[in-house]
């Protein structure tokens, strides 16, 4: 690989330059059409640069033309009668522009031959004035649409005006499919395209902890192979990463580029290179390659609102566009800048019903799960506190038992069945004590429900900024600077649940505070008011541990999520010995700052060791009348103010990039063309900084002063996670072929055209040592408007760098303790394992690994394209492709999972062992009633799991692009064109590790229950964010002034694998079909001023997100149904 990059720079180099391509015939083929898709073929086929920077040429028709022609005569043919002419810039540059007002032919004065090849490429570049312009325009808005690239280069190729971008599959989303999608955000625009797969970073999911990414955050997930496996370009250069990571699938950190920082009022169009290409672009290109083309060359001005909102809801959203433009120097340059104000409303849980309540189970009357525990979500950590003696001393008031022998109790509403305590000798207002801890069964209404305490956030408030300037400036005849300054910053804010404690990190409350039961006989030298009467409790009183407990009382956490991105870009573009050269360095930063409100454990425990009545009080319980909705009872004012704080966590990451590349479509001559080459050179340098709050790093711990025992963290309900950082160093070379093999005019029976794409790149990563990956792809046109194109690659992509820089970490997440579950099932107190409710917070200790290695694939494609030209003319131009891709992917970073580890644990139990990375602590007396009569030794709650980030066995997928246009020509009804793009997931298996093998094999073989989920493994089609079929579908209707558009989305149904029957059998999350329209009217011109007016509406039909055992799959389905927006705009 090193001798073919050297060989090829070497013989680039060497090569002298070659004549202008325009003054030779070669061989054209371009149906009628629009005239902008027939300018850029004929660019590819003669091998010239070609700019325009009037996008109405798009409303123009252009003939059909074949045969042999030279650059000038072909553009004559195309542009005769279209009210614009062209002229050459610069060897193979042309320039196309409006014909002055008064000329009724092409002006001699622009009239020219092709210049010989010189380094003055830019010189006598004409930009049209308004008034040239407005003299070709009709009174559509396209006037004010974005100019053409200078050069014309494909995602997926480095080679400028290569004709070897026919073999890419390539999906791109122009300006007018935007508009029919109705997106105002980065996420809902991803969310449009089939094939870039599920949003798992998304403004849905508000974790009540920081450990994840939350906020005005989307990613990007191209075909479901993992966040982190799609390239993301802006301009076609790298950008940062989201500093914030989130577990993936396999719980391991994954990053990805925030997907709401771009601009989408400044997007020209999007790319999607649907192939893998990581020996074009580098590590992260395994599934392919996202690029984002934004608008330049603009001149004028153009402001644009828009406001919408979701039927039945109160969310309002409104966005405020700008974009300013100036042509410099006679149009030596330009300068564009666009600006973008977006705010929403916050959306309530209590809007919808699917959102209302974490209990699930009314929404499942009349399916197979109605009454099914497992989908009453509400929170086992309640304000109805769990609570056990320190020394587990069992308390006796009297002879009555009110602890069980290992002094556990806890309170609930006197109306609950097992009260050891009566109104007159125990707890007053309406409560009581009973022993042991809050079963499922007979304590399930103590459950606490945020959603309905405090109406918590579905999606938060939103506040958006984006700017962005990008200009270029011709310096010399044959030197041009150009630039990028980008920024974005969003705040979000929401209300969360309140904080609970969590079981591996206890707080003793001593034995001092005023609402103990248990508390000393005498307080503060009187009768203590409330320690139970006839109680064996020793005078100086009993401590008790706050086993379970949720601090309702001090209200929901508030969180503030503020996130800022800027992007800095200056290079230099020149030809030299024949080559286009590019040269740019950029840094790029992305912070997030995550505020939240919390609980100080210390502060804690000191409000409960107070004597007095402000102590803070945990064993007042809630309401009585509504107990799993908003504590009612409240603490002391200044006790709940002294225990509140609040929390940051800081994320910072940063992208500095430099490098040069230079790019000849025509090295040399061959008989089936121009051979040519593209190569280049990169190093770039990523950080990676995660600083936790004091309170959680380990810098502020809390030490518990009744046991002395010291813990990590002093933030209630969160486990300790230390500060991490990363940095890594890339260096990079690259070299791209395009190979024209055959060509039309040869003859060759059968084979019109055959072209070739080689390309390899290496790379040495400064912590995972060096990578070199090749490419090959064709393109084989059969017969004229027939072309078969296939590719094969291997990609790479290394660990991130929390994966490879992490300490422990410590994680806590619910999960079932699937042996308790069977000791129930097999005692009668269940009836299976559906109606389970043995899910704990439990604690997961995982560990980074620097011995990662990257992880590696393998990607083929082969597709057809049909252009049926018997359809020309009077039907217009069709076009269908097919595209078949497989991917197998090597060395996926993963963990084997606390949920997994749970399962081994059930199986090695029940045949006489234990799981050694699952630590327990010892059984309590509830733990061994509960086993008795099970067969099944008493096992203790889970302290933690162990666990560590590991290279896992291989993932293959595959599946079926399909893509359909149709341009209908004018009628005199005006124009229609129509487009179906669809996705179809074949095949998605994740090869079984050994010991995930052993448990699946265990649970056919019957020696575990078939209702356990066994995460990850085996065949993932349909299940949870992977649909077999998502197609979208759009039409557009032109006609003078006016436009219409329609888009719509079909996503398949997928299975639940939250949510499993007794039989394995998981629930079916439907399938949805939702339709988007809008309409506008564009009146005025450029001179006195432009202005359209669109209304439109997103889900026509108002149809619900499909109901899941969450409620909704945010992944999938936003939680709102029938959208409705309308957009101004005035463009001068």
């Amino acid at each position: 690989m090193h001798f073919l990059l050297l060989s090829a720079c070497a013989v680039a180099l060497a090569t002298p330059a070659q004549a202008a391509s325009g003054d030779r015939a070669v061989a054209v083929d371009v149906a009628a059409g629009r005239l902008d898709s027939a300018l850029l073929q004929v660019a590819q086929q003669t091998g010239v640069q070609l700019v325009f920077t009037d996008p109405a040429i798009g409303t123009k028709i252009a003939p059909r033309l074949a045969g042999r022609f030279t650059t000038g005569g072909a553009l004559d043919r195309l542009l005769a009668n279209s009210g614009y002419t062209w002229r050459y810039t610069g060897p193979n540059r042309v320039r196309v522009i409006a014909r002055p007002v008064a000329a009724a032919l092409r002006p001699a004065a622009l009239v020219q031959e092709a210049p010989a090849a010189s380094p003055a490429s830019d010189e006598g570049r004409i930009v049209p004035s308004n008034d040239q312009v407005e003299a070709a325009l009709t009174a559509d808005d396209a006037a004010a649409a974005p100019a053409a690239a200078d050069d014309i280069v494909v995602v997926g190729s480095q080679i400028r005006g290569a004709k070897t971008t026919a073999a890419l599959p390539v999906t791109v989303v122009d300006e007018r499919q935007i508009a029919n999608t109705g997106a105002v955000t980065g996420d809902e625009l991803f969310r449009s395209i089939p094939q870039l797969g599920d949003v798992t970073f998304n403004s849905s999911y508000l974790p009540n902890s920081s450990n994840a990414a939350r906020g005005d955050v989307g990613s990007v997930n191209l075909r479901n192979l993992g966040v982190g496996n799609t390239l993301v370009l802006l301009n076609g250069r790298r950008v940062v990463n989201h500093p914030t990571s989130r577990a993936d699938e396999n719980l391991v950190p994954v990053l990805t580029y925030n997907t709401n920082a771009i601009p989408v009022f400044g997007l020209e169009r999007l790319e999607v290179l649907r192939d893998g290409a990581a020996a074009i672009y580098g590590s992260d290109a395994v599934a392919g390659v996202v690029n984002t083309v934004l608008r330049t060359d603009y001149d004028g001005v153009q402001i644009e609102g828009q406001t919408g909102y979701p039927e039945g809801t109160s969310l309002t959203e409104s966005n405020l566009n700008l974009l300013l433009g100036k042509n410099l120097g006679g149009g030596r340059g330009n300068v564009t800048l666009f600006a973008s104000y977006a705010t929403r409303s916050g959306l309530r849980s209590s809007e919808q019903d699917y959102t209302a309540s974490d209990d699930k189970r009314p929404l499942f009357v009349g399916t197979r799960f109605e009454g099914v525990n497992a989908l009453d979500g509400r929170a086992a950590i309640t304000p109805w506190g769990s609570f056990q003696t320190v020394g587990n001393v069992q308390v006796r008031q009297n002879g009555t038992v009110l602890t069980n022998a290992s002094g556990q109790f806890h309170i609930q509403p006197s109306t609950n069945t097992g009260c050891q305590t009566n109104a007159t000798t125990g707890l007053k207002n309406g409560l009581c004590i009973d022993d042991g801890t809050n079963t499922a069964a007979a304590d399930r209404n103590l459950r606490f429900d945020p959603r309905v305490a405090y109406d918590t956030y579905i999606q938060p408030k939103v506040k958006r900024i984006n700017l962005f300037l990008n200009g270029h400036y011709d310096l010399t005849d044959g030197l041009e600077l150009f630039g990028e300054a980008g920024y974005y910053s969003a705040t979000t804010d929401s209300i969360q649940s309140s904080s609970g404690t969590l079981s591996s990190l206890p707080i003793v409350i001593p034995a001092t505070n005023y609402y103990n039961p248990f508390g000393p006989t005498v307080l503060n030298g009187a009768a203590n008011p409330n320690r139970l009467p006839g109680i064996n409790a020793p005078a100086a009183g009993l401590p008790v541990t706050l086993s379970s407990y949720n601090i309702a009382d001090a209200g929901p956490n508030l969180v503030h999520v503020k996130n800022d991105q800027w992007r800095a870009l200056a290079g230099l573009r020149w030809e030299w010995l024949g080559f286009r050269w590019e040269s740019a360095a950029l840094y790029s930063q992305a912070t997030v700052r995550d505020t939240s409100d919390g609980i100080s454990a210390t502060a804690l425990q000191r409000q409960l060791g107070l004597s007095t009545p402000d102590a803070y009080n945990p064993f007042n319980g809630s309401d009585l009348a509504n107990p799993s909705g908003a504590d009612t009872t409240l603490s002391n004012a200044a006790a709940l103010n002294a225990i509140r704080i609040t929390t940051t966590r800081f994320s910072k990451s940063t992208l500095a990039l430099a490098d040069i590349k230079a790019s000849r479509a025509d090295l040399l001559t061959l008989p089936g063309g121009n051979l040519g080459i593209a190569f280049g050179a990169e190093v770039r340098r990523e950080t990676q900084l995660d600083d936790r709050d004091p309170r959680v790093d380990g810098t502020i711990t809390f030490t518990d002063s009744v046991t002395g025992t010291k813990l990590g963290s002093d933030l209630v309900g969160t486990s300790p996670s230390p500060d991490t950082s990363g940095r890594r160093t890339v260096a990079a070379a690259f070299v791209e072929l395009a190979v024209p093999v055959v060509a039309p005019d040869m003859n060759v029976p059968l084979m019109r055209s055959l072209e070739v794409q080689l390309a390899g790149r290496f790379e040495h990563y400064s912590d995972v040592g060096s990578v070199a990956k090749p490419k090959i792809a064709g393109a084989w046109e059969v017969v004229r408007g027939l072309r078969l194109r296939g590719s094969y690659a291997e990609g790479f992509k290394a660990p991130n760098l929390e994966q490879i820089n992490a300490r422990v970490v410590t994680r806590s997440n619910t999960r079932t303790d699937w042996i308790r579950c069977e000791a129930q099932l097999r005692t009668g107190a269940i009836n299976s394992f559906a109606n389970c409710a043995q899910g704990f917070a439990i604690q997961a200790q995982r560990a980074g690994n620097p011995d990662l290695k990257p992880e590696t694939s393998n990607t083929w494609s082969a597709g057809v394209v049909l252009e049926p030209r018997f359809l020309e003319g009077s039907l217009g131009r069709v076009t269908f492709t097919a595209d078949y891709w497989h991917v197998q992917q090597k060395g996926i970073v993963g963990i084997f999972g606390e949920g997994n580890a749970l399962i081994a644990d059930y199986l090695a139990r029940v045949s006489g062992t234990t799981n050694p990375n699952v630590i327990r602590a010892a059984p309590t007396a509830d733990d061994i009633a509960l086993f008795a009569g099970s067969g099944i030794a008493p096992v203790g709650r889970v302290d933690y799991v162990r666990d560590q980030y590991v290279n896992l066995l291989p993932q293959e997928a595959a599946g079926v692009d399909l893509g359909a246009t149709w341009e209908l020509p004018d009628f005199g009804a005006g124009r229609f064109s129509f487009a179906a793009n669809a996705a179809y997931l074949d095949k998605f298996f994740l090869e079984p590790s050994p010991p995930i093998q052993e448990l699946i094999d265990a649970r056919a073989s019957g020696k575990i229950n078939a209702g356990t989920n066994i995460a990850d493994a085996g065949s993932l089609v349909r299940q949870n964010g992977k649909p077999r079929w998502r197609v979208t579908g759009s039409a557009n209707w032109r006609y003078e002034k006016f436009e219409l558009g329609a888009f719509t989305q079909y996503t398949g149904d997928v299975e639940d694998t939250g949510l499993i029957d007794s039989a394995g059998v998981p629930w079916l999350i439907d399938s949805q079909m939702t339709y988007n329209l809008y309409g506008q009217i564009t009146v005025g011109n450029k001179r006195e001023g432009r202005y359209r007016m669109r209304i439109g509406v997103r889900n026509l039909t108002d149809a619900k997100p499909p109901l899941s055992s969450n409620g909704f799959l945010g992944s999938l389905y936003t939680p709102y149904g029938r959208y409705w927006y309308a957009n101004l705009r005035a463009s001068f």
